[in-house]
């Protein structure tokens, strides 16, 4: 019976902290499933070790994210804004720098630029989105602990 006191006097994760952190777990093994393939970064496309590093760090960064998420350390929002806009100007990046040349001979086929022009933006569409609801959000992050374990 005491269990049961205790239990229902716990704090319930919101509902925004539960699909936030499905969203960056999901992220994470995305992310993952990448590895070894040929990575974009800053306007340059990565193959071999650099992809890979490039490939485990964004996975370690989107498990912090996760974990942060979970625990509703403030820190981590902060850390949700500042890689989601850093996501969105590699995007433009990549979408301006790298050529539908340099992606043919990557990918070993041909590419629809048009395609990938709408892809990107609606990637960018979903990142901006994502943030301003992170940003609206912020009142869940309510762990100042600077440390997630």
């Amino acid at each position: 019976m005491e269990e049961d006191i205790e239990h229902d006097s716990e704090e319930r994760r919101p509902l925004p902290m539960v699909l936030l952190g499905g969203l960056y777990l999901f992220f994470f093994m995305l992310t993952m499933s990448t590895f070894g393939d040929p990575f974009p970064f800053l306007g340059t496309i990565h193959q071999g070790r650099v992809a890979e590093t490039l490939v485990f760090i964004d996975s370690m960064i989107c498990l912090y994210l996760f974990l942060g998420l979970m625990k509703r350390q403030q820190l981590t929002w902060y850390l949700l804004i500042g890689y989601n806009t850093f996501e969105a100007v590699n995007t433009l990046v990549n979408l301006r720098y790298i050529t539908d040349a340099e992606l043919e001979k990557v990918l070993g086929q041909r590419v629809d630029s048009q395609g990938l022009v709408a892809n990107n933006i609606s990637v960018i569409v979903a990142i901006i989105l994502l943030t301003v609801f992170i940003y609206r959000h912020r009142v869940y992050f309510t762990n100042r602990s600077k440390y997630l374990f």
